[in-house]
């Protein structure tokens, strides 16, 4: 019988899926990632650590996660065969608990390259579609972009499968990383964090010229669809895609069949890492033998026949020059930690986030001291702690005012951040609120970024959000005068912020800021409210009758529609905008599911819990969230557990997701 987690439990789990969701999304999407490998990889164990023991929270969990959704700005396209992920382990008791599970110890061992997985289908041959991972179950089409690669053949030489998806890893050498960064710093153009971020950013490139100039490099070391096998060991595979044409990290396999092998390996190319042309994070480790790959199968996000074995974070020792201390849009104020500037891993460090005063004192730092500073995975840096004391150091006291508007901070009970009170009149806030405001996910107003925000509210042009749709008309002849304007510029901005005037409910939802409201959640409420007014009038028990909003999460929502400050800036945005809204989800009395009760259990493929469940309700079923024996159908993804089990327990008839699709297509 499974463990009931109990509410402690649920809110930690939703908590670590909160931040591995957000993290995905700035990886996967937007090439900025904004944790290291360690933070992530920390977060994710103990999310799979609650998993194990709650089998039930899985079902939308990390034992389930691949990826993020794909990009808007790209095409999507189905996978014809999942693209997962790989299961990591950290150390040589966790590469034992999977090696000694194996009845075949024949294991080829490659390179884990930091790049950015690719899919490129061929047909007879022929180069057809390039896709990237995406979700693992749809991908972002790229194919005019890895056209451009010169490591990936348009035509494949020699015997190769009349159809075969090659996938593998598109990376950029660290010498051409770096000669791309100093041109650009010579434009005066974006520089790159690392060699990974310039590869997922080139390839992903909306204009594949831009790609081709990125001097992007490609390794092959899978397949997905496939006609016909003649191979039969990984090894051999390897040896096939070089005789198509393909480059593969043969150079550097390995064939082991023991621990003592497999450690050997790991010990040897972790002091060779840094001699290697291009970034590595570790080893994947994988069954030789095809046939057992395939009989050994794989759970609902990683195959159980291979493993990446991660190394640990590269480490280095500087000066910490100074700490400054960042304002958010939330008036939190952040410490950052200001270094002489050090080479860790083939990337120049010059700053690393401090988090909060608590974490200033739980590592002793004062200004001036040698300190460590680990570069886990190649993004932001981490202090781990001081290395040595110098005479000259100087304790960092944190501010009592805030930097931006010398408003107070204060430090709420209970709360380990410290905010600038000064909420309406704190610059840092009401510009990171309407950057927030007007970002892709919300208003996505274009030609409205940091500096034009900057600009336009340090002249008093924009006060609040609503100043945004009278901007044009009250200024538009003085913005055409400005440096880097002109009537082309302001047309476009003009057209943009016209167009924004009618938005979704849960775009706009998303857009004005609630706490604790992302775009997931503001989906929910737009979904269970259908118009705003609803919302705006909903009691606290309404909300917290709602599947996904936790008592935290309704607090916040009726205390910000409560405030007068809030009202009357929603109020002035109301007379400018028209919001598209729907009314709530009901029954439909010619619905082929009318009056049928259904469960949904496990992960399926091709649609989230919130998909299907929008669509079963839409042709007159009730959703539920237990079974029982009044219940009519469960519908069952991958990795379902102790609801699909009562339910053939009772003879409740049961849906695969083929059946699902098949009521769809008949409705």
């Amino acid at each position: 019988m499974n463990k009931i987690p109990d509410l402690f439990i649920l809110a930690e789990h939703a908590d670590l899926m909160k931040k591995l969701n957000q993290w995905d999304i700035a990886y996967h999407q937007n090439d900025a990632p904004i944790v290291d490998d360690a933070t992530y990889d920390a977060v994710k164990k103990r999310a799979l650590e609650i998993e194990a023991e709650y089998p039930e929270l899985a079902k939308n969990g990390a034992s389930t996660h691949v990826g993020a959704a794909v990009s808007e700005k790209l095409k999507s396209v189905s996978h014809s065969v999942p693209m997962l992920s790989i299961s990591d382990v950290f150390n040589e008791a966790e590469v034992a608990d999977w090696f000694n599970k194996l009845t075949d110890k024949d294991i080829f061992i490659e390179l884990k390259v930091d790049g950015v997985s690719y899919a490129a289908r061929y047909e007879n041959g022929s180069l057809v579609r390039g896709l990237t991972r995406g979700s693992g179950v749809e991908g972002e089409d790229i194919t005019a972009n890895l056209r451009t690669i010169p490591d990936i053949p348009q035509q494949l030489k020699g015997d190769f499968p009349k159809i075969i998806e090659v996938r593998g890893e598109v990376y950029m050498l660290r010498a051409d990383f770096l000669a791309l960064n100093t041109i650009a710093e010579e434009k005066k153009e974006k520089i790159f964090a690392n060699p990974r971020n310039a590869a997922a950013g080139s390839l992903r490139q909306l204009n594949p010229k831009i790609t081709a100039s990125r001097k992007l490099s490609a390794f092959a070391y899978t397949y997905g669809e496939l006609s016909a096998r003649n191979w039969s060991t990984q090894s051999e595979y390897f040896e096939k895609l070089e005789s198509w044409g393909f480059k593969t990290t043969g150079n550097w396999a390995k064939r082991v069949c023991s621990m003592e092998e497999i450690q050997e390996v790991y010990n040897d190319v972790m002091m060779k890492r840094a001699d290697i042309p291009f970034d590595i994070d570790g080893l994947v480790l994988k069954v030789n033998n095809v046939d057992l790959q395939e009989k050994m199968g794989a759970r609902a996000n990683s195959p159980r026949w291979e493993v990446a074995y991660k190394f640990p974070a590269a480490r280095g020792i500087t000066t910490l020059r100074d700490i400054t201390v960042q304002v958010g849009r939330t008036g939190v104020l952040t410490p950052v930690a200001e270094l002489e500037p050090i080479n860790i891993g083939g990337v120049l460090v010059s700053r690393a986030t401090l988090h909060n005063a608590d974490e200033i004192a739980r590592l002793g730092l004062n200004v001036g001291d040698k300190i460590i500073v680990q570069r886990a995975g190649d993004v932001i840096p981490q202090i781990v702690g001081v290395a040595e004391k110098t005479s000259n150091s100087v304790p960092f006291i944190f501010p009592d005012r805030c930097p931006v508007c010398g408003g107070n901070v204060v430090q709420e009970s209970g709360q380990v951040a410290r905010r600038c009170v000064n909420t309406l009149g704190c610059p840092a806030q009401r510009i990171g609120e309407l950057e927030h405001f007007v970002s892709r996910k919300g208003f996505d107003i274009e030609g409205l970024g940091t500096k034009q925000l900057e600009l336009f509210i340090s002249r008093g042009w924009i006060k609040n959000p609503a100043d945004i749709f009278t901007l044009i008309t009250k200024y538009g002849d003085e913005i055409k005068k400005l440096d880097g304007f002109g009537e082309k510029s302001v047309s476009n901005l003009n057209t943009s912020i016209e167009r924004a005037r009618n938005i979704e409910l849960h775009r706009f939802l998303y857009a004005i800021g609630i706490p604790e409201v992302g775009e997931v959640t503001a989906k929910i409420l737009a979904r269970a409210f259908g118009k705003l007014t609803e919302l705006r009038s909903a009691p606290l028990w309404k909300l917290k009758q709602i599947d996904g909003i936790g008592d935290v999460m309704a607090d916040e929502i009726v205390s910000f529609f409560a405030d007068t400050h809030n009202t009357e800036i929603l109020d002035e945005l109301l007379k400018q905008i028209n919001i598209i809204e729907k009314e709530s989800p009901q029954i439909t009395p010619e619905g082929p599911l009318v009056g049928k009760k259904i469960v949904l259990t496990g992960t399926l493929l091709k649609y989230t819990r919130d998909e299907a469940k929008e669509i079963l309700e839409k042709l007159g079923a009730k959703v539920q969230g237990s079974v029982s024996a009044k219940t009519d159908i469960v519908l069952a993804g991958s990795d379902a557990g102790s609801k699909l089990t009562k339910a053939e327990q009772l003879g409740i008839t049961i849906w695969s997701e083929n059946d699902f699709e098949n009521i769809i297509n008949e409705k």
